[in-house]
């Protein structure tokens, strides 16, 4: 088995860990910081709105064309007196972008760039955007983002409960905050294929924290008839139980992201893949942080201020104490020892449920009876 594998597997019995949940103020921390950062920017810088959502036009010049990218911008910003936007084609044509002009200023640029280009004006083919069309677009997705996080917040009340439902809500929340913030920072122009990449992205974040609320579900059965662990002990466990898979996942969704990305859109200068790849890039990545260390965390924290939560954790802490003063091996902290659990061990975290107690007594005499 590899060492990767070989490490889920001691993970996922929980021979080895991480203690996410008691360092979850150092996320909390962090996730605020970003966060503040990502809205600064965007009130700062403000997003760079493409062209189908502020109106201009868009000029496709004949195959072939002989002038630089760096000169058609030019020759197109001089034109027009706002900023251009060109890209070359595969078929050595560009597409050039001049946002916020209307009919009459588009026949003057075409005109000024069919001199400038040196190439006939009916090669060169115009297309009017008109704002309102970004401006339904704009209102779709704010629709769609709308019943998307409203669906989920219903579903996982019912398949879990309110407090899962809160903390997957404000996990998606965080991913698109600082999504849009890197947008703004960045400076990449925001277009349709933006949108549908912020939609992707979270549907990848909800699975990734389902995996996780599944198994602390299961594990957090029955646990208040233990005082072995808390439940943030439990929520602890099941993040390491899937760190793995999580990480596997994350990992293989970035790689071809990564690809679109850097190569398509750097190396190779197809700036038209910017839009959706780097809204999927940021937000795979926010959405693997999220899940482990924002959103169970999360829930722990919310259920702990339950009363019999916190009986539980009294108790718990009572005994680690009693232990710790007689100096038995029960001195440890319970957020480390997974490996060997009392009798008394919640049943659904590990081994067999209801395993009677009376089963390993007598272990070691001759007659294995009572003296």
């Amino acid at each position: 088995m590899s060492k990767l594998g070989n490490l889920g597997a001691r993970l996922h019995r929980g021979e080895v860990g991480y203690d996410f949940v008691k360092n979850r103020k150092i996320w909390y921390g962090l996730s605020i910081l970003i966060t503040i950062t990502a809205i600064v920017g965007l009130a700062v810088r403000g997003l760079n709105m493409g062209i189908e959502f502020q109106g201009g036009a868009v000029f496709t010049t004949p195959k072939n064309t002989s002038a630089s990218v760096s000169q058609a911008e030019r020759y197109a910003e001089e034109g027009s007196g706002h900023d251009a936007i060109v890209q070359k084609l595969g078929d050595g044509s560009l597409r050039i972008q001049v946002a916020g002009i209307d009919t009459g200023e588009a026949d003057k640029i075409k005109d000024r760039l069919s001199a400038d280009l040196k190439v006939d004006g009916e090669q060169i083919n115009a297309e009017l955007v008109g704002p309102s069309w970004g401006d339904q677009i704009a209102d779709k997705a704010w629709q769609g983002l709308g019943i998307f996080l409203f669906l989920v917040v219903i579903y996982l009340a019912i398949a879990f409960e309110w407090r899962m439902a809160l903390a997957a809500f404000i996990a998606l929340i965080h991913d698109i905050t600082i999504t849009v913030g890197i947008y703004a920072l960045v400076g990449f122009e925001v277009t349709p294929g933006t949108v549908i990449g912020l939609l992707t992205i979270l549907g990848y974040s909800l699975y990734d924290t389902v995996v996780v609320f599944d198994s602390l579900k299961e594990q957090t059965r029955d646990l208040t008839k233990q005082t072995r662990w808390t439940y943030s002990d439990v929520a602890n466990r099941s993040i390491n139980s899937t760190l793995v898979r999580s990480i596997n996942t994350t990992v293989v969704a970035l790689l071809p992201v990564a690809g679109l990305l850097f190569i398509g859109g750097g190396v190779l200068g197809a700036g038209m893949l910017n839009d959706i790849s780097l809204s999927l890039f940021v937000g795979l990545a926010a959405g693997a942080y999220s899940s482990i260390f924002i959103a169970t965390p999360l829930v722990a924290d919310l259920k702990e201020r339950e009363p019999a939560m916190k009986a539980l954790k009294k108790r718990v802490l009572a005994k680690r104490a009693q232990a710790a003063a007689k100096g038995g091996t029960e001195a440890q902290d319970g957020d480390e020892a997974y490996g060997d659990e009392p009798e008394d061990a919640a049943p659904a975290v590990v081994g067999p449920r209801n395993q009677p107690a009376s089963r390993t007594r007598g272990r070691g005499r001759p007659s294995g009876k009572r003296r």
